[in-house]
């Protein structure tokens, strides 16, 4: 089964929303332990949640994008894993779709023009 430009292009989207999302969190932890400031609280709580949801997400699109380009189970647990590492996701990100760029071309009908 060919593996379609959608498929990388969700697993992108959230890999960079999962990956922003926990820098903030990151920083909020920071606010809330180091400086102790009280705004950060309410801040963390909400970052973390949406985190939490959205890494969810984040798993399902990056399991389907693993499964359709048939990545061995080391592989398909880092991808998954790079979602709870501060900046990890973006750098797997790019290197996932560097690698799987030219296979998403390769399995696309090629696009004639009138």
């Amino acid at each position: 089964m060919p593996m379609k430009k959608s498929v990388l292009t969700r697993y992108r989207v959230m890999a960079y929303v999962t990956g922003v999302l926990l820098v903030l969190l990151t920083l909020g932890v920071i606010a809330k332990y180091v400086f102790q400031m009280d705004g950060a609280v309410d801040f963390t709580r909400v970052v973390a949640i949406a985190h939490g949801w959205l890494y969810v997400v984040y798993l399902v699109f990056a399991f389907d994008l693993g499964a359709k380009a048939k990545w061995p189970v080391g592989k398909q647990l880092w991808v998954l894993l790079a979602g709870t590492i501060p900046t990890a996701a973006f750098f797997v990100e790019r290197k996932v779709t560097q690698e799987l760029d030219s296979k998403v071309a390769e399995d696309s009908p090629a696009v004639v023009k009138a």
